[in-house]
């Protein structure tokens, strides 16, 4: 797994780089060489995030969290992405490595299948990412679905967790 370590607003020592390739080294059973995981710390007043993203063969695992100390953010983050896994471990069997579940993961809870409740179908209307978040706030929505009026594609505006907005564009993997 190729790993990459981001700093924002942090000072990142060399004690804590060895603890990040340790931990993911754990999850290497899990994926193949061609895995890319993103390690982000940033700190904000006294509290430490960590961000752990990880691609592999078209999936993707994140997992953040905040505490006092980045090293213990990157406990939970790092159970926090094995919990993913092993839970959905009948689903990704396919895509992970034939023998990433080794027998420790074997008693893991299976989960059954996934159940939509609701479908709901309307009329996607080409307007601008300001305009998005404004119909989302009117219909009191965390997320709104939208054409781009610039791109024309699809995309997606979202409320995160710190109140701010969040936008998902699609990304067109050339073959």
């Amino acid at each position: 797994m190729n790993i990459t370590i981001n700093a924002r607003r942090v000072t990142i020592n060399d004690s804590f780089k060895a603890r990040v390739e340790k931990k993911l080294k754990k999850l290497d059973r899990f994926f193949d060489q061609d895995a890319v995981a993103v390690v982000t710390v940033s700190r904000e007043r006294d509290r430490e995030t960590v961000e752990v993203t990880i691609r592999a063969a078209y999936m993707v695992f994140r997992a953040e969290e905040t505490t006092r100390d980045m090293f213990d953010s990157l406990e939970v983050v790092v159970d926090s992405l094995v919990r993913q896994i092993v839970k959905n471990k009948s689903r990704l069997e396919k895509r992970l490595r034939v023998d990433a579940f080794a027998p420790e993961y074997q008693d893991a809870v299976e989960q059954e299948d996934f159940r939509v409740v609701k479908t709901k179908r309307f009329a996607i209307k080409p307007m601008s990412v300001d305009e998005a978040i404004l119909q989302m706030n009117l219909l009191e929505h965390e997320f709104f679905m939208f054409r781009n009026d610039d791109t024309s594609d699809i995309c997606v505006v979202y409320r995160r967790k710190n109140g701010d907005y969040g936008l998902i564009e699609p990304e067109i993997e050339e073959e």
